[in-house]
């Protein structure tokens, strides 16, 4: 039975409040063993239910993703490591991205509107691109300029040529954390900074560049938790899906 088709037996009297409860709770949740599937978030919350997979089994992860394939066709992990990868069935067809420690399983959607992906330094690249491969997964069209920090401040000025038809900005630095307050200086888009743990002793493991970025004096700068890149793409994508589809009624 559908949602609908529930709450007007509920409505009719021909079902119990108990069972139209148990059956609507079955059609949101989808008990994996190991977990608790929120199959409604996609429809509630703008994005799908996403798989952490560090701190997961192998085995685990392949019975979460089996779960969200059968009803979706597509999943997304974060910090998978090859084992987790290696789990799946061949079936599913998954991809996985060394780099951003991604796994997918399913197309990504026709893009829509475009995210701008800055990063200060090559080591910063693997949470700039978890950034751009969970904003892809989500449905957003994503561009990446790599390597364009303040130590050579001349290569931002070539990317930023980039943001041209961009509707945010995701902005990803370690060491001293400086390249989000330059970006936000010379754009009228809203920065989403993500600090890294790039950097040498006294950056803290990612401490400094988050407290520089919290500290900004450019005006349109929101900070997300250090290396934190998946939430990065997932707030960018948000912001760009209510550009492109413009005011709220």
């Amino acid at each position: 039975m559908s949602p609908e088709q529930i709450l007007e037996a509920y409505a009719a009297g021909r079902m119990t409040m108990e069972e139209a409860k148990r059956r609507l709770l079955g059609q949101l949740v989808v008990d994996a063993g190991c977990a608790q599937l929120d199959l409604h978030r996609e429809a509630r919350a703008g994005g799908p239910e996403v798989v952490y997979c560090a701190g997961k089994t192998p085995e685990q992860v392949a019975v979460i993703f089996g779960r969200l394939a059968a009803h979706g066709g597509r999943a997304l992990g974060t910090r998978a490591e090859p084992a987790h990868a290696a789990a799946l069935p061949a079936s599913l067809d998954a991809v996985y991205d060394p780099v951003s420690r991604l796994l997918r399983v399913g197309p990504d959607p026709e893009p829509r509107g475009r995210i701008l992906i800055l990063s200060a330094g090559t080591s910063d690249m693997p949470v700039a691109e978890e950034a751009a491969g969970t904003a892809r997964f989500l449905g957003s069209g994503v561009a990446c300029r790599h390597d364009c920090g303040v130590a050579g401040i001349h290569r931002l000025f070539t990317a930023m040529e980039d943001v041209a038809g961009a509707t945010a900005l995701v902005v990803v630095a370690g060491m001293e954390g400086a390249l989000p307050s330059v970006v936000g200086g010379l754009t009228d888009l809203p920065v989403v900074a993500v600090p890294t743990s790039v950097g040498y002793g006294a950056s803290f493991q990612g401490l400094a560049a988050l407290l520089a970025m919290m500290n900004s004096c450019a005006p349109g700068v929101g900070v997300v938790n250090i290396d934190n890149g998946f939430g990065a793409g997932f707030l960018a994508h948000k912001i760009n899906m209510r550009a492109v589809r413009g005011p709220v009624a």
